[in-house]
């Protein structure tokens, strides 16, 4: 009798463990703003030298974010790691972390295709390598003088 009810307190505790865990694994990825817009907004003084846990502390301190450890693993796991800046920033209660975290960014996410953009390259008959990305520019330019050379006629026939 007494093994049964040591098995259904372990088997309760880990239950409650399991739901806690996903909670806090959901939060990581989608977490609500603290309260509903428009929210109350504040200045953050963020300093030079200051990790992403002591950012958090001070986002939960001031009551933009509800866990400064949660915080954490969210920059860790989000476009923004290793991208938030030192500045002052005009934050509200309204805001997601995510959205903090994109104002706070260098770059604020703007991981655009051009960083990884590599031009096509084509050969001619003689062997040559030659860049698609060329030929576009030089065709731009040749339309370019077209159109020069056709307001020139068109001012002289006036």
């Amino acid at each position: 009798m007494f093994g049964l009810v040591i098995l259904a307190v372990i088997m309760m505790l880990v239950y409650r463990f399991a739901l806690d865990a996903y909670d806090y694994g959901y939060r990581i990825f989608d977490e609500k703003p603290m309260s509903p817009e428009p929210g109350l907004t504040m200045s953050v003084a963020i300093v030079e030298g200051k990790s992403v846990s002591e950012i958090g502390k001070i986002l939960e301190d001031k009551g933009l974010i509800r866990s400064g450890t949660l915080f954490y693993l969210q920059e860790m796991f989000s476009s923004y790691h290793k991208k938030l800046q030192p500045g002052v920033y005009e934050l509200s209660t309204a805001m997601t972390p995510e959205e903090i975290m994109a104002l706070m960014s260098a770059d604020n996410g703007d991981d655009t295709e051009d960083e990884y953009y590599i031009p096509e390259k084509t050969v001619d008959n003689s062997g040559d390598m030659m860049s698609d990305e060329a030929d576009d520019t030089e065709e731009a330019a040749e339309g370019e003088d077209v159109q020069e050379d056709e307001e020139q006629t068109d001012g002289e026939e006036q």
